[in-house]
């Protein structure tokens, strides 16, 4: 039963977390927009940094890995490049004030890179790169994160799944990829065992060394598998490398020596389409590319051909009409931390 979905309004949830930031000391207005974010990654389906994740930031905030009160600071400014040290506030605001930093410079410049040391779990990634793109910049951003992943070829994990994203206007929406290293994240992983489903394709190793699509099974061996194989792994090895030298923070080998993921470096970088000498044209080019990109026929006549983002809108539009899918056990732990009954240190994929 406790797998069962149940329906939480947007208010009730953005209400709810509200009220169990301020009791964990948040300023009304840090915790306002903390419980936004979340609630906005839960209205688009990304429950695995949402409601889901929240007990787990809340976690991170009474064991002192993420302090409430502080903000980012500026390091060091040249024209286009700006390093911030995030001292370890919340990852979700500081990579909101990282990305609106990238965009005022990108107005300034043309392009805007806000190189952020020292930070935590920004979450979602797409939640900045949809406030960028439906402000009309592209959008470039990625973060590392501890060694959760072996690179190709290896048993033990020296990477970091450290997600990427990529976005750009579209309509009066946006053209969003939001993508880990690995083939699928350890959220959806962690979500997928403990609803005892398996993943539709191959994600990891068993103990045995297998490709295996259980979720569990992978958690248990921590052996990810890189998205592209090799490929995959290279490219999680060179994100870790620029987000640790464009920031001066910590690279995914130092992060791991403290065995809990905090103090992170993330990039962000944004372009003001408008400073091109092409930008009345733009628009229309990216709606030709999109209408050939649909007329592809699709493999399974039932499933339709859909660009990066384009779900999110699907299940945006309908989590606002009715309500959001939540899984009973994780709202029973949001409302035992509004009451004080939830027991944090016993929560496991949460």
């Amino acid at each position: 039963m406790e797998n069962t979905n149940i329906i939480v309004s947007m208010q009730e949830m953005e209400e709810r977390f509200t009220t169990i930031l301020l009791k964990e000391g948040f300023t009304e207005a840090k915790a306002k927009r903390c419980a936004g974010l979340f609630t906005m990654n839960s209205i688009d389906g990304v429950y695995t940094h949402g409601v889901n994740r929240f007990p787990r930031f809340v976690r991170y905030v009474r064991e002192g890995f993420v302090q409430k009160d502080a903000a980012p600071t500026l390091q060091h400014a040249f024209g286009s490049l700006e390093q911030w040290n995030g001292n370890l506030g919340p990852g979700p605001l500081n990579a909101e004030h990282a990305t609106q930093s990238a965009m005022r410079l990108a107005k300034q410049h043309g392009i805007g890179c806000v190189a952020l040391s020292n930070t935590n779990h920004w979450m979602r990634a797409g939640a900045y790169a949809w406030q960028a793109a439906k402000q009309g910049f592209v959008f470039i951003a990625w973060t590392n994160t501890i060694a959760n992943m072996p690179a190709w070829g290896a048993l033990n994990a020296k990477l970091g799944n450290n997600p990427l994203v990529l976005a750009l206007p579209f309509g009066e929406e946006a053209i969003v990829l939001d993508m880990a290293m690995s083939q699928y994240s350890l959220g959806s992983m962690e979500l997928a065992a403990m609803k005892h489903e398996k993943l539709p394709v191959d994600a990891g190793f068993d103990k045995e060394g297998k490709l295996t699509n259980d979720p569990a099974a992978i958690l248990e061996t921590r052996r990810l598998l890189p998205t592209g194989y090799w490929k995959g792994s290279g490219l999680a090895l060179l994100l870790d490398i620029l987000a640790a030298v464009l920031s001066g923070g910590l690279s995914t080998a130092d992060i791991s020596k403290k065995n809990v993921e905090y103090g992170l470096s993330q990039v962000f970088v944004a372009i003001d389409l408008s400073k091109l000498p092409n930008h009345s044209s733009i628009a229309g080019v990216v709606e030709n590319i999109i209408a050939d990109y649909h007329s592809s026929v699709p493999a399974d006549e039932a499933k339709k051909i859909t660009y990066p983002g384009e779900r999110v809108l699907q299940t945006r539009r309908r989590n606002l009409e009715n309500g959001i899918p939540v899984q009973q056990k994780v709202w029973k732990i949001i409302l035992g931390l509004c009451d004080g009954s939830t027991d944090l240190a016993t929560i496991k994929y949460i």
